[in-house]
């Protein structure tokens, strides 16, 4: 349900290119979010949604070129923002990569990589943001995280690793900015079974790792979950609107499953 619950405020949202992070920077617009920064290590694509989104929802929008793993283009990013809205009111960290190996073969620069973009990435985004709420004393920093921060994956230490990491610094922001007025909190999806990165890629590998159809990868996946069915671009909008909004104006440090009843914990 769209309620306005983002109105006059300024967002930036990484890996906002395309995937969960474009859903999420429309239901921001819809909201009527007063400026969002499509952030994205794909200019090309950034600029394209940035300005998709301008012309859908009438929200201004720049796109910048930002690689979270870059200090200075995590710099650059908020900087351009503060200079084109005014303010930073909302840090959505999105932005993330997935690599599966089996312990015994996972190449250490791969495990690095993950390690790099999920969890240094997000360290970087976080700071930087918080230089200018804690300043302002007001601002929310929102990860998106995974259930697989809440328990080992099979095959997928690197990034389990990363989003346990990311709880921790989650809880650890929170506490260093609630004297500031400023909430950190985290959102643990599901499988995003439509999603980019399942659509693009792991039904097929899944499908051809195990010898079985795409059709039973799904239904492998589904009949994990209670409520029987994956996550959607749209579950996900709609908890991070919440934290997002004052709505959620006493939770900090919390790490929010959405996941169907998948992850209790």
């Amino acid at each position: 349900m769209i309620l306005k619950r983002l109105e006059g405020k300024s967002a930036i949202i990484t890996g906002a290119a395309q995937g969960l992070g474009e859903a999420l920077a429309k239901r921001f617009a819809a909201e009527e979010c007063a400026g969002i920064t499509i952030a994205d290590v794909n200019i090309e694509k950034a600029r394209f949604t940035a300005e998709a989104i301008s012309k859908e929802y009438g929200c201004k929008t720049i796109a910048t070129q930002t690689d979270v793993t870059k200090e200075e283009q995590v710099s650059a990013m908020v900087e351009e923002t503060c200079r084109s809205f005014g303010r930073l009111d909302i840090l959505v960290s999105n932005a993330g990569i997935l690599i599966a190996e089996d312990i015994t073969e996972f190449p250490a620069s791969k495990w690095k990589l993950v390690m790099d973009v999920n969890l240094y990435g997000y360290f970087l985004c976080a700071q930087a943001a918080a230089k200018v709420m804690a300043e302002q004393k007001s601002g929310v920093i929102i990860q998106v995280n995974s259930k697989s921060g809440k328990k080992g994956s099979f095959r997928n230490s690197a990034y389990a690793a990363s989003k346990f990491g990311g709880i921790g610094l989650t809880q650890s922001i929170a506490l260093d900015l609630a004297p500031y007025g400023v909430r950190v909190n985290a959102v643990c999806p599901g499988n995003l079974l439509d999603g980019t990165l399942w659509q693009d890629s792991l039904y097929e590998q899944y499908a051809k790792k195990w010898n079985i159809t795409v059709e039973e990868v799904r239904k492998r996946y589904t009949d994990q979950v209670p409520l029987g069915r994956g996550c959607t671009y749209e579950d996900v909008g709609n908890v991070v609107v919440f934290l997002a909004s004052d709505d959620s104006s006493y939770m900090t440090g919390q790490a929010i499953n959405v996941t169907g009843g998948q992850e209790m914990r």
